[in-house]
């Protein structure tokens, strides 16, 4: 299973909202620099990002995106299919009676695929943009990095350029 840039990429984007907005729109350039994603590549994601109600515009001088839900409000999962990034774990179109195989039957490791498929999009159901702006993450990973970005501040802290 891959999630494409058009998945992550959108998913950055709100993130960049909900950590940076603080009730005052945001402009794509700004998330554009900060994320480093092509400006026009926004614009195309943000107009399906408006059409699924998840982001409102705001015109004129001072203008930009916020968020339409809210960061408590708004799944990781509600923003990948709103850029129409189907989460498929299999080469079965789903709900079809025919499986992937050559003579058209699921292969022995349809189930398994299918279920991490499934499992993939119940924790993506689960996680909002405020738990990740949050860093309420499941797993190790988060922190893990958490742990060395405090261990490198601390010892930049400790030496003695930092002194001066």
């Amino acid at each position: 299973m891959r999630l494409s840039t058009k998945g992550r990429y959108a998913v950055m984007a709100m993130v960049d909202i909900a950590k940076h907005a603080q009730g005052t729109p945001i402009t794509l350039a700004e998330i554009a620099e900060r994320q480093l994603i092509s400006l026009s590549y926004l614009e195309q994601l943000f107009a399906k990002l408006r059409s699924a109600g998840l982001v409102k515009s705001v015109r004129g001088p001072g203008g930009g995106y916020l968020l339409a839900r809210g960061a408590d409000g708004t799944r990781i999962s509600d923003i990948i299919l709103a850029v129409d990034e189907p989460i498929r774990t299999t080469r079965c179109t789903p709900g079809a009676p025919m499986g992937c195989s050559g003579n058209k039957s699921r292969c022995l490791t349809h189930d398994l695929w299918e279920e991490l498929g499934n499992q993939i999009r119940l924790y993506l159901s689960s996680v909002t943009l405020a738990d990740v702006v949050a860093n309420r993450l499941l797993g190790r990973s988060g922190a893990l990095h958490r742990e060395l970005a405090d261990q490198q501040q601390a010892a930049e802290a400790a030496s003695p350029m930092a002194a001066q």
